[in-house]
Protein backbone atom coordinates (compact mmCIF):
# COMPACT_ATOMS: atom_id res chain seq x y z
CA UNK A 1 0.00 0.00 0.00
CA UNK A 2 1.24 3.85 -0.85
CA UNK A 3 -0.50 6.33 0.38
CA UNK A 4 0.29 10.42 -0.23
CA UNK A 5 -1.58 12.46 2.02
CA UNK A 6 -2.99 16.05 1.33
CA UNK A 7 -3.58 14.57 -2.31
CA UNK A 8 -7.03 14.14 -2.47
CA UNK A 9 -7.42 16.51 -4.82
CA UNK A 10 -5.01 14.21 -6.96
CA UNK A 11 -7.44 11.14 -7.43
CA UNK A 12 -9.75 12.89 -9.53
CA UNK A 13 -6.96 14.38 -11.86
CA UNK A 14 -5.62 10.95 -11.93
CA UNK A 15 -9.04 9.44 -12.93
CA UNK A 16 -9.50 11.68 -15.83
CA UNK A 17 -5.79 11.15 -16.73
CA UNK A 18 -6.63 7.52 -16.50
CA UNK A 19 -9.64 8.31 -19.17
CA UNK A 20 -6.78 10.13 -21.52
CA UNK A 21 -4.66 7.34 -21.12
CA UNK A 22 -7.55 4.30 -22.15
CA UNK A 23 -8.26 6.79 -25.16
CA UNK A 24 -4.34 6.98 -26.25
CA UNK A 25 -4.19 3.29 -26.05
CA UNK A 26 -7.25 2.29 -28.02
CA UNK A 27 -6.58 4.82 -30.47
CA UNK A 28 -2.76 3.88 -30.80
CA UNK A 29 -3.84 0.06 -31.39
CA UNK A 30 -6.32 1.24 -34.24
CA UNK A 31 -4.09 3.21 -35.99
CA UNK A 32 -1.05 0.50 -35.45
CA UNK A 33 -3.57 -1.94 -37.19
CA UNK A 34 -4.18 0.85 -40.06
CA UNK A 35 -0.57 1.07 -40.60
CA UNK A 36 0.23 -2.77 -40.39
CA UNK A 37 -2.33 -2.80 -43.31
CA UNK A 38 -0.75 -0.17 -45.70
CA UNK A 39 2.61 -1.50 -44.88
CA UNK A 40 1.15 -5.05 -45.72
CA UNK A 41 -0.41 -3.66 -48.92
CA UNK A 42 3.15 -1.96 -49.98
CA UNK A 43 4.81 -5.12 -49.05
CA UNK A 44 2.99 -6.78 -52.02
CA UNK A 45 3.81 -4.26 -54.40
CA UNK A 46 6.98 -4.15 -53.73
CA UNK A 47 6.84 -8.29 -54.14
CA UNK A 48 5.54 -7.55 -57.47
CA UNK A 49 8.04 -4.80 -58.27
CA UNK A 50 10.61 -7.18 -57.24
CA UNK A 51 9.25 -10.08 -59.82
CA UNK A 52 8.78 -7.01 -62.60
CA UNK A 53 12.54 -6.11 -62.33
CA UNK A 54 13.34 -9.77 -62.41
CA UNK A 55 11.71 -10.13 -65.43
CA UNK A 56 13.52 -6.98 -67.24
CA UNK A 57 16.33 -8.01 -66.13
CA UNK A 58 15.93 -11.52 -67.85
CA UNK A 59 14.47 -9.68 -70.70
CA UNK A 60 18.15 -7.54 -70.90
CA UNK A 61 20.14 -10.36 -70.83
CA UNK A 62 18.33 -12.55 -73.83
CA UNK A 63 18.26 -9.04 -75.46
CA UNK A 64 22.12 -8.88 -75.24
CA UNK A 65 22.75 -12.36 -76.16
CA UNK A 66 20.91 -12.12 -79.00
CA UNK A 67 22.96 -8.64 -80.17
CA UNK A 68 26.20 -10.57 -79.25
CA UNK A 69 25.06 -13.72 -81.65
CA UNK A 70 24.08 -10.81 -84.74
CA UNK A 71 27.66 -9.30 -84.22
CA UNK A 72 29.58 -12.48 -84.19
CA UNK A 73 27.08 -13.94 -87.27
CA UNK A 74 28.43 -10.16 -89.25
CA UNK A 75 31.97 -11.01 -88.46
CA UNK A 76 31.68 -14.60 -89.72
CA UNK A 77 29.93 -12.74 -92.90
CA UNK A 78 32.82 -10.55 -93.07
CA UNK A 79 35.28 -13.38 -93.21
CA UNK A 80 33.08 -15.30 -95.88
CA UNK A 81 33.26 -12.37 -98.07
CA UNK A 82 37.03 -12.30 -97.18
CA UNK A 83 37.97 -15.46 -98.23
CA UNK A 84 35.71 -15.74 -101.14
CA UNK A 85 37.63 -12.90 -102.34
CA UNK A 86 41.23 -14.67 -101.66
CA UNK A 87 39.39 -17.53 -103.75
CA UNK A 88 39.64 -15.67 -106.24
CA UNK A 89 42.68 -14.64 -106.07
CA UNK A 90 45.20 -18.12 -104.98
CA UNK A 91 47.38 -19.32 -107.79
CA UNK A 92 48.03 -23.39 -106.04
CA UNK A 93 45.03 -25.83 -105.49
CA UNK A 94 46.52 -26.33 -101.94
CA UNK A 95 45.61 -22.29 -101.56
CA UNK A 96 42.30 -22.76 -103.01
CA UNK A 97 41.74 -26.31 -101.03
CA UNK A 98 42.19 -23.80 -97.86
CA UNK A 99 40.37 -21.45 -98.40
CA UNK A 100 37.54 -23.17 -99.62
CA UNK A 101 37.57 -25.24 -95.82
CA UNK A 102 37.66 -22.09 -94.42
CA UNK A 103 34.77 -20.48 -95.94
CA UNK A 104 32.91 -24.09 -95.71
CA UNK A 105 33.92 -23.70 -92.33
CA UNK A 106 32.64 -20.27 -91.25
CA UNK A 107 29.37 -21.19 -93.30
CA UNK A 108 28.94 -24.30 -90.81
CA UNK A 109 29.52 -21.77 -88.12
CA UNK A 110 27.28 -19.14 -88.93
CA UNK A 111 24.11 -21.86 -89.70
CA UNK A 112 25.01 -23.01 -86.29
CA UNK A 113 24.93 -19.27 -85.01
CA UNK A 114 21.65 -18.62 -86.60
CA UNK A 115 19.84 -21.72 -85.44
CA UNK A 116 20.63 -20.53 -81.68
CA UNK A 117 19.72 -17.09 -82.31
CA UNK A 118 16.44 -18.19 -83.73
CA UNK A 119 15.98 -19.73 -80.31
CA UNK A 120 17.09 -17.06 -78.62
CA UNK A 121 14.94 -14.22 -80.48
CA UNK A 122 12.31 -16.52 -79.66
CA UNK A 123 12.73 -16.82 -75.83
CA UNK A 124 13.58 -13.04 -75.72
CA UNK A 125 10.07 -12.74 -77.33
CA UNK A 126 8.39 -14.71 -74.19
CA UNK A 127 9.94 -12.76 -71.87
CA UNK A 128 9.25 -9.45 -73.79
CA UNK A 129 5.44 -10.30 -73.58
CA UNK A 130 5.88 -11.34 -70.00
CA UNK A 131 7.63 -8.23 -69.31
CA UNK A 132 4.81 -6.19 -70.91
CA UNK A 133 1.90 -7.95 -69.19
CA UNK A 134 3.72 -7.67 -65.60
CA UNK A 135 3.81 -4.32 -66.50
CA UNK A 136 -0.10 -3.75 -67.12
CA UNK A 137 -0.67 -5.62 -63.98
CA UNK A 138 1.56 -3.70 -62.26
CA UNK A 139 -0.16 -0.35 -63.08
CA UNK A 140 -2.99 -2.02 -62.23
CA UNK A 141 -2.02 -3.30 -58.85
CA UNK A 142 0.04 -0.19 -57.71
CA UNK A 143 -3.70 2.10 -58.64
CA UNK A 144 -5.34 -0.53 -56.55
CA UNK A 145 -3.18 0.01 -53.34
CA UNK A 146 -3.12 3.56 -53.81
CA UNK A 147 -6.44 3.33 -53.98
CA UNK A 148 -6.91 1.26 -50.49
CA UNK A 149 -4.08 3.11 -48.66
CA UNK A 150 -5.81 6.22 -49.41
CA UNK A 151 -8.95 4.72 -48.11
CA UNK A 152 -7.06 3.52 -45.03
CA UNK A 153 -6.25 6.78 -44.32
CA UNK A 154 -9.64 8.75 -44.74
CA UNK A 155 -11.26 6.21 -42.56
CA UNK A 156 -8.10 7.25 -39.68
CA UNK A 157 -8.28 10.70 -40.13
CA UNK A 158 -10.85 11.12 -37.22
CA UNK A 159 -8.89 8.38 -34.61
CA UNK A 160 -5.42 10.38 -35.54
CA UNK A 161 -7.33 13.97 -34.23
CA UNK A 162 -8.81 12.47 -31.08
CA UNK A 163 -5.48 10.93 -30.76
CA UNK A 164 -3.64 14.38 -31.10
CA UNK A 165 -6.45 16.36 -28.72
CA UNK A 166 -5.99 12.92 -25.73
CA UNK A 167 -2.56 13.50 -25.86
CA UNK A 168 -2.84 17.04 -25.61
CA UNK A 169 -5.65 16.46 -22.81
CA UNK A 170 -2.93 13.95 -21.14
CA UNK A 171 -0.02 16.39 -20.96
CA UNK A 172 -2.46 19.25 -19.56
CA UNK A 173 -3.53 16.99 -16.81
CA UNK A 174 0.23 15.66 -15.97
CA UNK A 175 1.13 19.61 -15.91
CA UNK A 176 -1.30 19.73 -13.14
CA UNK A 177 0.23 17.00 -10.85
CA UNK A 178 3.67 16.07 -8.82
CA UNK A 179 6.70 15.21 -11.10
CA UNK A 180 7.01 12.02 -9.06
CA UNK A 181 3.01 11.50 -8.53
CA UNK A 182 3.08 11.42 -13.02
CA UNK A 183 6.57 9.12 -13.05
CA UNK A 184 4.57 6.77 -10.50
CA UNK A 185 1.40 6.75 -12.84
CA UNK A 186 3.79 6.34 -16.27
CA UNK A 187 5.62 3.01 -14.64
CA UNK A 188 2.65 2.08 -13.55
CA UNK A 189 0.70 2.13 -16.96
CA UNK A 190 3.52 0.87 -18.73
CA UNK A 191 3.77 -2.56 -16.07
CA UNK A 192 -0.28 -2.81 -17.01
CA UNK A 193 -0.52 -2.23 -20.86
CA UNK A 194 -2.16 1.36 -20.14
CA UNK A 195 -4.38 0.61 -17.16
CA UNK A 196 -3.14 2.55 -13.92
CA UNK A 197 -6.03 3.98 -12.27
CA UNK A 198 -9.00 1.07 -11.47
CA UNK A 199 -12.24 1.22 -9.64
CA UNK A 200 -12.47 -0.90 -6.53
CA UNK A 201 -15.96 -2.93 -6.60
CA UNK A 202 -16.90 -5.02 -3.55
CA UNK A 203 -13.66 -5.32 -2.41
CA UNK A 204 -12.26 -6.06 -5.81
CA UNK A 205 -9.56 -4.35 -7.82
CA UNK A 206 -11.34 -3.89 -11.25
CA UNK A 207 -7.83 -4.29 -12.74
CA UNK A 208 -6.60 -7.94 -11.38
CA UNK A 209 -9.40 -8.57 -10.33
CA UNK A 210 -8.25 -9.95 -7.42
CA UNK A 211 -9.82 -8.91 -3.33
CA UNK A 212 -8.08 -6.33 -1.54
CA UNK A 213 -8.14 -6.27 2.43
CA UNK A 214 -11.10 -5.02 3.63
CA UNK A 215 -9.46 -1.98 5.62
CA UNK A 216 -7.53 -1.39 2.74
CA UNK A 217 -10.86 -1.28 0.78
CA UNK A 218 -12.34 1.08 3.44
CA UNK A 219 -8.82 3.39 2.81
CA UNK A 220 -10.09 4.09 -0.53
CA UNK A 221 -13.37 4.64 0.04
CA UNK A 222 -12.27 7.61 2.29
CA UNK A 223 -10.68 8.96 -0.89
CA UNK A 224 -8.15 10.95 1.45
CA UNK A 225 -4.85 9.03 0.18
CA UNK A 226 -3.90 7.38 -3.20
CA UNK A 227 -3.53 3.90 -2.67
CA UNK A 228 -2.18 1.36 -5.02
CA UNK A 229 -3.88 -2.57 -5.57
CA UNK A 230 -1.06 -4.95 -3.14
CA UNK A 231 -1.54 -7.58 -6.23
CA UNK A 232 -0.95 -5.25 -9.18
CA UNK A 233 -0.17 -1.71 -8.07
CA UNK A 234 -2.88 -0.03 -10.02
CA UNK A 235 -3.68 3.06 -8.42
CA UNK A 236 -6.99 2.52 -6.91
CA UNK A 237 -10.23 4.66 -6.19
CA UNK A 238 -13.97 4.15 -5.07
CA UNK A 239 -16.82 5.40 -7.18
CA UNK A 240 -19.87 6.71 -4.65
CA UNK A 241 -23.11 5.94 -5.25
Amino acid sequence: MSDIPGQVQDIEALIKLQEAETEIVRLKTILEKSEKEKNKLGAKLRQFSTALEESKESFSKAAEVCRDLEREIQMIDDRIVKSNEKLRMVKTNKEYQLFLREVDDSKKRKDALESELIERLDEKEKIEKIVQESEKEFNLLDAQIDSEQKDIDKKTIEDREMLAEYLERQAKIGKTLEPSLMNRFNKISKMNQGLAVVNVKNEVCMGCFMNIPPQLYIEVQRGKSLISCPQCSRILYHIKK
